[in-house]
């Protein structure tokens, strides 16, 4: 396995293992406050991670096999009707923590060769599914920073 996919892999670990602890720590009203009605509350902003997993996950598969697929999401609309402020705070962690465990095993076996096909998104860019990988990584750190200090 590629050494810059392992660290990816690591990374994720370290983040399953570290967030739920520290977002089970933040009271209710502050996990669900929406500071402007058209921005997320931290619940949300978890509740796109998991948007972001299961859009990540079909990329994660769908490179490896189709020439070249192309994805986009609307989050905003996926967000809403996902309906994340709503749902017990307990759930959400758990599911974006196990959702992450079963991305960590896919990437775990992706072969080599397969980390170099592409994939685009809206735009039509064209990236690697290791980009993706990656970007998987750096896109959930950088919200996981506006939950919990870490």
């Amino acid at each position: 396995m590629a050494m810059d996919v392992q660290n990816a892999i690591e990374r994720l670990h370290f983040l399953i293992h570290t967030i739920p602890a520290l977002a089970q720590q933040i009271n209710e009203n502050e996990f669900s406050f929406k500071p402007q009605p058209n921005k997320w509350s931290k619940k949300e902003i978890l509740g796109h991670l998991i948007d972001s997993a299961a859009n990540n996950h079909q990329r994660f598969i769908r490179i490896q096999h189709e020439n070249e697929p192309r994805f986009f999401y609307e989050q905003d609309q996926w967000n809403k009707s996902s309906y994340y402020n709503e749902m017990r705070t307990e759930h959400i962690i758990q599911f974006w923590r196990l959702y992450n465990l079963h991305l960590i095993e896919i990437i775990r076996q992706i072969p080599e060769e397969s980390l170099a096909k592409n994939g685009s998104g809206r735009d039509g860019e064209k990236h690697t599914l290791k980009w993706y990988i990656d970007d998987y990584v750096d896109h959930m750190e950088h919200h996981l920073r506006q939950i919990v200090p870490y």
